[in-house]
């Protein structure tokens, strides 16, 4: 069973993630062009379950899905779309989860998004941290079901990721 815990952030969350993304860039080689430390574990001062999330930015989505076997090596399980057309999703350490790569071909508009809802979060602590505490109240009300956790949130997400795109899109 998938525990929901909430911490406070953690600066080894950054070289986790620099850690983790040295070994993904290896995997696809020159198809990738960037790869961004996102989610609530890349925002300073916010409050997070502690799983790395890493948005690697490939030239081809095709070719991902031919690195598969060698992100099951890195102990990640390959999960397709995952409900998001265009993404290629991967976790890594099952109920304990340690990561998540959130991968995307350049020019897909989600790729904005979450570095948008990252840095908007950056820019204004007033929101991270009704975030932070919205996610710390949810944790101790549902400490072993993820999804009332993820349902609980799914409204003030929603409304910074709106405030988040207006303030990206004119910054």
């Amino acid at each position: 069973m998938r525990k929901v815990e909430v911490q406070e952030f953690k600066e080894i969350w950054r070289e986790l993630f620099l850690l983790e993304a040295r070994k993904i860039e290896q995997v696809f080689g020159d198809n990738m062009i960037e790869i961004h430390h996102i989610g609530s574990t890349a925002v300073e001062g916010l409050k997070a379950k502690p799983v790395i999330d890493l948005l690697p930015v490939v030239n081809d989505l095709i070719l991902v899905d031919q690195k598969n076997p060698e992100m099951k090596k890195l102990g990640y399980e390959a999960l397709g779309e995952n409900g998001l057309t265009g993404r290629r999703f991967f976790r890594k350490g099952g109920d304990q989860r340690s990561h998540h790569v959130h991968l995307y071909e350049k020019g897909n508009p989600d790729i904005d998004r979450h570095l948008a809802f990252r840095d908007y979060l950056i820019a204004h602590p007033e929101d991270r941290l009704r975030y932070g505490e919205k996610k710390a109240k949810l944790a101790e009300r549902y400490p072993t079901d993820m999804e009332a956790y993820i349902m609980g949130k799914n409204s003030l997400v929603k409304e910074i990721e709106m405030k988040a795109l207006d303030w990206y899109v004119s910054k």
